[in-house]
């Protein structure tokens, strides 16, 4: 059974580094010398605002200790290129790896920060040529500068889209590779896959990640949860949080948290069951 989870105002959060990774992540420190859960995403799983995220209330309806290694606004590059936290995920019995968007990260057209994946650090030759007419120094956020690129230039983002597409399943693919773990993805989103999948905009988060980009995942993968989220299940008032408004119509609810850990305890409740089975076969 999984309970509710709880507000938190900000200034309650612990964090806490692991084992080499240069990621402030969500605390108390977890033991990572048993068995444990992994639990990766972004800022959904980090859940900066919620007492009690989802990977919480896993832990307890599973008995095993899950592991909080969300990063708010997290992309594929954050992940990739931190080779500590990889390892930390790979000596997991599972790892719970939610599904990233397709804007947060470096492509062919732009360069994002290395740990701030929503930032963009560089636009590079190719995004210009194909928007001669657009001034980029307006945009300093991945999602702000996508947004308004749909809106002003629709054929031309027609191509970026492809683009980001392409990189996005590659990179996926590359992170699930060096993960040493058998992994769960998790779709967590307002839409199903096959709703406005060219909308960089919150509501469609993951966004511009399509049905066929995460089916491509598939077999590199021991299973998939889909949680679609009520529009009512996102949002919280500012004045429990001490937030902005804008920032609180984000978060999602603690209710939400509930309803994502009740969707994955089944299977990983199986997995983890495989899991100690396969050890028990071992040689000793």
């Amino acid at each position: 059974m999984v309970r509710a989870a709880r507000g938190l105002n900000v200034q309650e959060l612990e964090q806490c580094r692991y084992d080499g990774s240069k990621l402030l992540l969500r605390g108390p420190r977890r033991n990572l010398d048993g068995a444990f859960v992994a639990c990766l995403g972004g800022t959904e799983t980090f859940a900066r605002f919620i007492a009690e995220p989802y990977p919480d209330l896993l832990e307890a309806a599973l008995g095993v200790t899950c592991v909080n290694f969300g990063w708010p606004n997290a992309g594929i590059d954050v992940f990739r290129s931190d080779p500590a936290l990889i390892d930390c995920a790979s000596r997991s019995q599972v790892c719970v790896l939610q599904v990233p968007n397709a804007i947060n990260m470096s492509n062919l057209y732009y360069r994002v920060h290395p740990r701030r994946n929503d930032r963009v650090l560089e636009v590079l030759s190719p995004m210009r040529a194909l928007f001669p007419n657009v001034d980029f120094t307006q945009f300093s956020f991945t999602r702000h500068m996508l947004t308004w690129l749909r809106k002003n230039s629709e054929v031309e983002y027609a191509y970026l889209l492809k683009e980001l597409a392409s990189v996005w399943v590659v990179g996926m693919i590359d992170l699930i590779d060096r993960i040493d773990a058998p992994i769960v993805l998790l779709w967590l989103s307002m839409r199903t896959p096959e709703e406005y999948t060219d909308r960089p905009d919150l509501a469609a988060d993951p966004g511009l990640v399509s049905r066929a980009m995460l089916d491509a995942l598939r077999p590199d993968v021991t299973g998939v949860v889909e949680v679609m989220i009520a529009p009512e299940a996102r949002g919280v008032e500012p004045e429990a949080i001490e937030a902005s408004r804008s920032e609180a119509q984000t978060i999602l609810t603690a209710d939400a948290h509930a309803d994502t850990a009740r969707n994955l305890v089944p299977m990983l409740t199986d997995l983890l069951k495989l899991e100690k089975a396969r050890h028990w076969d071992e040689p000793f």
